[in-house]
This record gives structure tokens, C-alpha cells and sequence, in this order.
């Protein structure tokens, strides 16, 4: 049956003025003073915080045009190696651009330009070469934004811009030489040679570019890791960025796929460009990544040693260590500040543990400080009066609180770096029903 707080006070009092009691009883009714001594031990700070299993890297093999998944040369779960052959996309329209792109190579290959001898036929050539070059940069290009890796993205558009100046200094040579004919200080075979050098670099050039398109329907994994069919999630894009940052509104409302249905792209079926075949996931080194308080990240650095458990793990944990923390914070939806912390997942001592799978959920425990040989008191001893840190000691049988200062701060033990010394009594529990003066043993 509960007490009311007059109730409480009353037997308090009884038990002050009552000094061949104990401190821990009064009668049959316990005050819940707790009296004990600072002591010489080892104290431990530990900085908690939530996190996420993490990958060393992972990538999505996607189709780089229109056409459908010829072979699909991996199984999933199965383990690739980068650059092997993954997949082969057959795309009818991108090989129809490199049979036209050959022939037209062949043609030029045959003789030189053919004009009828005027000087508006060669300046009519060479707008016509021109015009050829600039379709078949565009082509590159258009082709080469319609793929969604980043890195095949940026060296076919990088070969079609080193292709396009070659050939302007080339062309600009061209109309050189048919201005030179024109005012009569150039011969007909100059002009002649200048433009078939023209259209031969121009012929060339577009076949190299729809050979590079065509290579690219060969896809080749980009790091080593485990196969996983299908994008990351729900995901056809190589990244979470990318779908938010250039999201198609129309695509952003239609509906997800459906619970049981397999989303991954069989042998045969039809692709666009930007579809995912297939994502290779290295877990080669695990990591952790953890979410710290800005309070406590200025306690972590490199190197940090600590322990992880698994919410799909209990009780088993796994040694990590520090790797990098992040300059710039992130902003929690409650408003804090945190900072990432990235650690690098080591394997427990036990055999038999789970490997962690990533995205798994974890607890992270960081040992920030460590202070051996210290003296120490209970948690519960501590007492903050007025912005300040005190304890009750114990002094002629008198309770009397002295101020102190904290060193490293444990879950159940801190240190006390002034104020007290091994082997001074103090109050360990209770703290807040002791008053100044009240006797105690």
C-alpha cells in the first residue's frame, strides 16, 4: 500500500532523530540510503549510438539502349569479379547504326570525294561532311545520356568530345582549301585531298562511336562482389540520388511492384535504357555506419575501438573499429545535429556467428575513454546541485556534501578526479533523501 508524501517526511524525520538506527532502515520502513566508500578501479565510456550494416560497395549493371536481355551469363548469389561478363543486351537499332556507319567507312576507304568540279560543288561537300559529323555526334551522345552508369556514361560522351574536335580541326583545314581555290592560291588536288581527309575522319569517327555503343551492350561487372538480380530495393537506378534528383513525377506516382512478384529481367524479355539488370554487391569488408550525437563526437576519432550487435543477432557482438567521421553534420528529424561515423566491421570470436547481411539494423557501443587505476564512485552517487557536481561523504558520522570533479564518465562507474580520495565514506544510493548534517554511520 503506497504512502502518501507527508506520510514519507514523517518517517524520515523519525529516522534522524533516531541515530542508533541504521541508515538503511528505520524500524521495518527502509529510507533507501545506501551508504559505501570511493574505491580504486577501472572506468570505461562507452558512446551508443544506432547504425546500419554497410557494404564496401555495390553496383547496378544496367541496359545501355533500347533492346532485349540477350544473356544473362551469372546466377544469383553467385560471386563475379571485375570485369568479367555478365550480361550481353541485343539492341537492333544501335547495331543497325554501326552496319551504316561501316558502309559509309567502306565508301570513303574506296577513293576521294567526288564533286563536279566547281568551286560550290567542294563547298557544298564539305557542308554535307559537316552535317554527317554533326548527326553522328549527336547520335553519340544521345546514346551515350540515355545510360545510367556514371562512369560508361562519361567515356562514351568524353570519346564523342575528343571526336568532335579532332574533327573540327580538320574540317576547318578543309574550308581552308576550297577558300584558297576559291581566291585562285590553291589547286583543285588541295582542296580535293583536304576534303576527302574530311570525310574519312568524319566516316571513321562515326564508327568508332557506334562500335563503342555496340561494346556497351556487353556489360562487364564494375566491381568484384555477389550477384543480386534486379536493382537495389525497388530501385532501377545505380543510386538513391539519382532517382530523387532527377525524378519523373509521373514515375513518382505509379505504383510499386506488387508483394510476391519477381522484378528481376529474364532472358529475352524487353529493356530501355536505364533498366536494371543486375546489381554486384562487394562484402569483401563490412562496415557500420552510426548516427553521433554532437555531444559525444568530439570523444570518437579514428581509430576508436568498439563493439556491435545486431538487432537481427542478439547477444552476439562484433568488434569495429573507427575508419572516418564525417566533417559536416546531418540534421536528425527531431532537429539534432549528428554526425556520421563510418567503422569498419571486424569478425566475433565465436564460429558459429551470423555473417551480417547490410542494411541489417545494429546498436554501436564506442569505448571513447578509458582511466585506469582511478578512484571511483557509483553513478547513482553522483549529485548536481546548482550546475555542479557533488557527493555526500561522510565526515564525524555527519552526512556533508562535497563538491567534485568528473573525469571518465562509465554507464554504472565514474571517475573522480578532485574531491575525494580511496577509501572516504560516501552516500551511494539515495542521494536526493539525505539532507546536510544527518547522521549516518
Amino acid at each position: 500500500m503506497s504512502r502518501s508524501p507527508r506520510r514519507t517526511i514523517a518517517v524520515l524525520v523519525a529516522c534522524v532523530l533516531l541515530p542508533p538506527l541504521s541508515a538503511a532502515s528505520c524500524g521495518d520502513e527502509p529510507s533507501g540510503v545506501t551508504v559505501g566508500t570511493a574505491t580504486r578501479g577501472t572506468v570505461a565510456e562507452v558512446v551508443e549510438a544506432s547504425g546500419a550494416v554497410t557494404a564496401r560497395a555495390a553496383a547496378t549493371v544496367t541496359s545501355p539502349a533500347a533492346g532485349t536481355l540477350g544473356s544473362l551469363l551469372v546466377e544469383p548469389g553467385g560471386k563475379v569479379t571485375k570485369g568479367q561478363v555478365v550480361a550481353i543486351i541485343d539492341s537492333p537499332a544501335t547495331e543497325q547504326r554501326l552496319d551504316a556507319a561501316t558502309e559509309a567507312l567502306d565508301a570513303t576507304s574506296s577513293g576521294t570525294v567526288a564533286t563536279g568540279g566547281s568551286t560550290s560543288s567542294y563547298i557544298a561537300a564539305r557542308a554535307e561532311t559537316d552535317a554527317n559529323a554533326a548527326a553522328a555526334f549527336e547520335e553519340a551522345r544521345a546514346a551515350a545520356d540515355k545510360i545510367t552508369d556514371p562512369v560508361l556514361r562519361a567515356a562514351l560522351r568524353t570519346q564523342a568530345d575528343a571526336a568532335q574536335t579532332q574533327y573540327q580541326a580538320i574540317s576547318d583545314a578543309a574550308g581552308s582549301a576550297v577558300r584558297s581555290l576559291q581566291r585562285g592560291v590553291a589547286s583543285v588536288g588541295e582542296a580535293v585531298n583536304a576534303l576527302t581527309a574530311a570525310q574519312r575522319l568524319q566516316a571513321q569517327q562515326a564508327y568508332d562511336l557506334a562500335g563503342a555503343a555496340v561494346d556497351a551492350l556487353t556489360l562487364h561487372a564494375p566491381v568484384s562482389g555477389v550477384v543480386q538480380l534486379g536493382g537495389t530495393g525497388s530501385a532501377t537506378a545505380p543510386s538513391l540520388t539519382d532517382l530523387i534528383t532527377n525524378a519523373d513525377p509521373a514515375a513518382a506516382a505509379a505504383p510499386g511492384p506488387l508483394p510476391g512478384i519477381d522484378t528481376a529481367v529474364p532472358e529475352g524479355a524487353p529493356v530501355a535504357p536505364g533498366t536494371a539488370i543486375l546489381t554486384i554487391v562487394d562484402t569483401a569488408r563490412l562496415g557500420v555506419t552510426a548516427e553521433i550525437d554532437e555531444t559525444d563526437v568530439l570523444l570518437v576519432s579514428t581509430k576508436t575501438n568498439g563493439t556491435i550487435e545486431l538487432d537481427a543477432a542478439p547477444g552476439i557482438t562484433y568488434p569495429a573499429t573507427v575508419r572516418a567521421i564525417d566533417l559536416l553534420p546531418t540534421t536528425s528529424a527531431r532537429g539534432g545535429v549528428s554526425y556520421r561515423v563510418h567503422l569498419t566491421l571486424a569478425k566475433p570470436s565465436a564460429d558459429d556467428a551470423p555473417t551480417p547481411r547490410p542494411g541489417m539494423s545494429a546498436i554501436v557501443r564506442l569505448n571513447v575513454r578509458e582511466a585506469t587505476d582511478a578512484i571511483t564512485v557509483p553513478a547513482s552517487a553522483i549529485l548536481s546541485t546548482d550546475g555542479h557536481d557533488t557527493v555526500w561523504t561522510i565526515r564525524a558520522g555527519k552526512a556533508t556534501q562535497t563538491p567534485v570533479t568528473l573525469g571518465v564518465q562509465g554507464e554504472d562507474i565514474v571517475q573522480i578526479t578532485k574531491g575525494l580520495t580511496a577509501g572516504d565514506p560516501i552516500v551511494t544510493a539515495g542521494t536526493d533523501q539525505v539532507t546536510p548534517g544527518q547522521p549516518l554511520p
